[in-house]
């Protein structure tokens, strides 16, 4: 998880640079006003959410499969708690 995390920010951080060498040499428009900066940062956002979701699939499908491997495990200690329970009430 903290490695998927630290690649997604890097991911970001890579946009957000691009983002503003792109505004600062005129390739992409500047935001109107003093808010170049949110522009920028609007700008790093719209780049790195598809690709992250592209480039990070592997690693998103691998975090689902322990989530889901980790949710079965306790799903099957919880029944085997009740049937535990179950027996010895009766």
């Amino acid at each position: 998880m903290i490695r998927y995390t630290a690649m997604r920010l890097s991911i970001f951080v890579g946009c957000l640079v691009l983002a503003a060498v792109a505004v600062n040499f005129g390739l992409l428009p500047s935001g109107a006003g003093g808010s170049n900066v949110i522009w920028v940062v609007l700008l790093a956002l719209v780049l790195s959410a598809p690709l992250s979701y592209v480039l990070l699939r592997k690693q998103r499908d691998e975090m689902s499969e322990q989530i889901v491997s980790k949710v079965d495990r306790t799903k099957a200690r919880l029944e085997a708690n009740r049937t535990r329970e179950d027996s010895v009430s009766r």
